[in-house]
């Protein structure tokens, strides 16, 4: 007797497929399909690139933490709150991407560039209130671009190093001291803040120079 198809089982739609094509017989949820059919990752990356001048603006608006401007106080942590949002979909993005194989040539291009250009247009926008010394973002920004240029030179050769986990690290800290800097805190504070953002461009120099060698060492293997 021929079996029939029992509409409790998967579809082909909805079953994960390997890299080859082949279907795993691995189902999604209805979330899971959601994410795959609609590019959820995606989308979040561009609504992250569009957020980003809207960030700035809030930035500009309130003012610097010491100048001849009156602070707002209620728009920097709005500035805030923006960036902490942003740098929470970078997140997400990336985990959804992963666990449902969300993978596209948009997303490869797109999410490093939204990434790069949060934290970059941060760390500018408060050199130019006057919040952030300008050699941490040159130093931080002469780094992130030239490990991405790297990394493209290495994989037009075929071949990848992936990051570390001191590259995780590193977003971490440069997160957390450009949020310490973003907050309207009393200056007792600056304790905390100074030593961060130190640490935050060490960290970064260090895992640059790491990364390096690991790419030499791959090259040489």
């Amino acid at each position: 007797m021929q079996e029939t198809h029992d509409g409790n089982q998967p579809s082909a739609e909805d079953r994960t497929q390997d890299p080859g094509g082949d279907l795993t017989g691995v189902t999604r949820s209805a979330f899971g399909r959601a994410v795959h059919r609609y590019s959820i990752p995606n989308v979040l990356t561009t609504i992250r690139i569009v957020l980003i001048p809207i960030f700035v603006w809030l930035l500009v608006a309130a003012g610097p933490l010491d100048g001849t401007r009156e602070l707002d106080t209620a728009l920097r942590w709005w500035a805030l709150f923006a960036f902490c949002l942003l740098m929470i979909t970078d997140q997400l993005d990336g985990h959804l991407a992963r666990k449902y194989e969300v993978i596209t040539d948009y997303g490869k291009l797109a999410d490093p560039i939204a990434d790069k250009a949060l934290m970059i247009s941060a760390m500018v926008t408060l050199n130019i209130l006057g919040d952030l010394w300008w050699w941490v973002t040159v130093v931080i920004v002469v780094r992130e671009l030239g490990i991405t240029v790297w990394r493209m030179v290495l994989a037009r050769r075929g071949k990848v190093v992936p990051a570390s986990k001191g590259g995780k690290l590193k977003t971490v800290l440069q997160t957390l001291a450009i949020a310490m800097v973003l907050a309207p805190l009393p200056d007792w504070t600056d304790w905390i803040t100074i030593p961060l953002v130190l640490l935050a461009v060490a960290v970064t120099v260090v895992t640059g120079i790491q990364y390096l060698l690991d790419s030499r060492n791959r090259s040489d293997s």
